[in-house]
C-alpha cells in the first residue's frame, strides 16, 4: 500500500523506532494451506523492511493474554475468530487502528475497532456430482430432504451454521435467520427440521473427513468448509458440487498486540487489508475476501487460482461473490456468543438421543 494510504490508516496512532533499527514482527495464524496464503499474499508482497516469523496456534485468548499481562509480548500480530476479537479489543489486549480506510468496502461491519477485514470462510454443502446421475440437488431443502435425495448425509459435530441452514431449508429468509433463532419457537423449529435427517446422518469433526466421506460414497452429500471443497475441485480435480444456497459466512480478522512492536504490525496489517491483498489471497485458496472492492480486482484478473498447471478462474468457487451472497447467511458472532452455550447443550443431546 502506498505511503499516503497508510499514513490515513495510522491516523494517530504512532510509536518511535528505537535507535534505527527496523523491528521484527511475529504473525501468528492457523497454519496451512491457509497460512500458506497469507505467506504468499501478504508477507512475501510486504516490502516495508521489517523480518516476518510465522508461527502457528489454535486460536483462543489465553496464550496472548498471558504475555500482555507478564508484560513479554512475543506476538504482533494475529489472525483471530471475530469472537475472540471482540473480547480481546474489551479486554484491551489488542491495539485500535483507524478504520477509515476500508469500513465502507466491506461486506459486513467490522466487529470491534481493532481489527482489520481478511477473510470469509463458508459451511457450504456439496456432492459428487457423480452420486445424482439424474436430478441434482440445487438447494439447502434438497439437502434436508431425503425422499427426493436419499443417502446419508454428513454433517459436524456442533451447531453453528446447522441451526441458520435448517430454519432456511424450513421456509425462512436468510435475511430473517437471526431473527427467527432469538425466539423459542425458532429453534424448536430449527431442531423439528433437524429431526428429519437425524436417522439420516453421519458426523464429522475433522475438516477432512466430509470429503472423505463424500468421496467414498458413504454419504451422498455433505456440509463441509467452503476452503477444502474448493481445494479438492482446484487442485485435485474432484467431481464436486457445490451447493452455495444457505452457505453460512464466518468472519477472520488481524489484530495487532498491545505491548508488541504495534507501529510495526500495523504497518504491516495495513498492507495486508487492503484490497488487493485480499484478492491475492485468492489465488491460493477459496476463501471470499471481506472487502467488496476485491472481487472487482479478481474478475479484472482471471483466470486467478494458481495451480501447477496453469491458472483456474476462481469466482466460481468463492463464497463473496455477489450471486453467492444473495443466498448466504452472514454468521452473526455475537448472537452464538449470547445464546450460544444453551444451543450447543441442546445440540449435543439432540445427538445423543
Amino acid at each position: 500500500m502506498r505511503k499516503a494510504i497508510k499514513a490515513a490508516f495510522f491516523g494517530l496512532i504512532s510509536m518511535a523506532f528505537v535507535g534505527s533499527a527496523i523491528a521484527d514482527i511475529t504473525f501468528v495464524s492457523w497454519g496451512g494451506a491457509y497460512t500458506a496464503s497469507q505467506q504468499k499474499a501478504y508477507i512475501d508482497t510486504y516490502s516495508k523492511g521489517s523480518s516476518i516469523t510465522v508461527e502457528n496456534y489454535n486460536g483462543g485468548l489465553g496464550e496472548i493474554k498471558a504475555q500482555v499481562e507478564a508484560g513479554n509480548v512475543t506476538w504482533d500480530v494475529v489472525d483471530v475468530l471475530p469472537d475472540q476479537a471482540i473480547t480481546g479489543c474489551d479486554e484491551g489486549l489488542f491495539v485500535k487502528v483507524d478504520q477509515s480506510e476500508f469500513i465502507n468496502d466491506m461486506v459486513v461491519p467490522p466487529v470491534s475497532d481493532c481489527v482489520v477485514p481478511q477473510i470469509f470462510w463458508a459451511y457450504t454443502a456439496f456432492y459428487d456430482k457423480a452420486a445424482f446421475p439424474g436430478k441434482k440437488p440445487k438447494n439447502i431443502k434438497d439437502f434436508f430432504d431425503v425422499k427426493k435425495f436419499p443417502g446419508k448425509r454428513g454433517i459436524h459435530t456442533w451447531a453453528n451454521a446447522l441451526i441458520e441452514m435448517a430454519l432456511v431449508a424450513d421456509g425462512v429468509k436468510a435475511s430473517k435467520v437471526y431473527e427467527v433463532m432469538s425466539t423459542p419457537e425458532g429453534i424448536d423449529r430449527a431442531f423439528a427440521k433437524l429431526d428429519t435427517i437425524k436417522d439420516h446422518v453421519v458426523f464429522w469433526s475433522a475438516g477432512s473427513k466430509p470429503l472423505e466421506l463424500v468421496s467414498s460414497g458413504e454419504v451422498v452429500m455433505a456440509l463441509a468448509y467452503n476452503g477444502r471443497i474448493g481445494a479438492a475441485i482446484l487442485s485435485e480435480g474432484k467431481n464436486f458440487e457445490y451447493i452455495w444456497d444457505a452457505t453460512v459466512l464466518e468472519q477472520e480478522y488481524l489484530v495487532a498486540i498491545k505491548g508488541g512492536n504495534e507501529k510495526e504490525a500495523l504497518e504491516f496489517m495495513a498492507h495486508a487489508s487492503t484490497a488487493e491483498s485480499n484478492a491475492e489471497q485468492a489465488k491460493y485458496i477459496p476463501y471470499g475476501p471481506m472487502r467488496k472492492s476485491s472481487i472487482g480486482i479478481i474478475k479484472k484478473g482471471e483466470p486467478w487460482f494458481i495451480t501447477s498447471s496453469g491458472n483456474i478462474d476462481i469466482l466460481p468457487h468463492m463464497p463473496t461473490t455477489p450471486k453467492v451472497l444473495k443466498r448466504a447467511v452472514i454468521g452473526d458472532p455475537v448472537w452464538w456468543a449470547d445464546n450460544g452455550a444453551e444451543v450447543h447443550e441442546r445440540f449435543g443431546a439432540w445427538k445423543g438421543s
